[in-house]
């Protein structure tokens, strides 16, 4: 059985925490100019999705449960 291939990209962080989505990376996640991502943070390690348009997240008119202190609250369910 063959090991899955890894593949490894880079990119630098601006003075102002700006970077840029390597090539590969957009091209894997299909992410276009104005497509939104998603960085979904476990204890392993922080993965990059690219996140579902606005019209697919039926939560996005809930604007006023986006604070830190909501994050914490209800990051178990």
């Amino acid at each position: 059985m063959r090991a899955a291939s890894v593949r490894t990209a880079f990119s630098k962080v601006s003075v102002k925490s700006q970077t840029v989505l390597p090539a590969e990376v957009r091209e894997r996640l299909a992410i276009r100019p104005g497509d939104r991502v998603r960085y979904v943070i476990t204890p392993d390690g922080v993965r990059i999705e690219k996140a579902p348009s606005e019209v697919e997240d039926p939560f996005v008119a809930f604007t006023e449960w986006a604070s830190q202190a909501d994050e914490e609250d209800y990051a178990d369910l």
